[in-house]
């Protein structure tokens, strides 16, 4: 089994269905729902990237996201500073009204646990102009 076979079986819970929120990303992804807080003001759950698929632009507001890379090859970046290339074992905190992305690398697929507080705004798609540049 190569890399690319894990990540597209999922690592350890399973690669999950076609993600929901299907219309906030580019390219395909799919989402595992692992379990949420009994009054559902925080989530977990694998999101799994095709190679190019991203989420697009977003923030999170009265809350914050904890990312745990778990397979594959990815990209961060938050508004105005650099990208950051991830891989399995990375982890990666994005603080309450941070506006941010993330998602595979061209040439691989990407997998992490999203832990999630507060509420999601869903901005602008990343423009393919940004993410070819990476």
């Amino acid at each position: 089994m190569t890399k690319y076979d894990e990540i597209q079986n999922g690592t350890t819970f399973g690669p999950g269905v076609p993600n929901p929120y299907g219309q906030f990303f580019t390219g395909n992804t799919l989402l595992n729902g692992l379990i949420s807080s009994p009054d559902d003001s925080l989530s977990v759950g694998v999101v799994t990237f095709e190679p190019g698929s991203r989420n697009n632009w977003h923030i999170h507001h009265s809350g914050y996201q904890i990312l745990l890379v778990t397979g594959g090859e990815g990209w961060y970046q938050e508004e105005g500073k650099s990208a950051i290339s991830l891989k399995k074992g990375d982890k990666i905190l994005t603080n309450n009204g941070i506006k941010h992305w993330h998602g595979a690398k061209n040439d691989s697929w990407f997998e992490h646990i999203a832990i999630t507080t507060g509420t999601p705004e869903w901005l602008e798609a990343v423009t393919d102009s940004i993410y070819n540049n990476l």
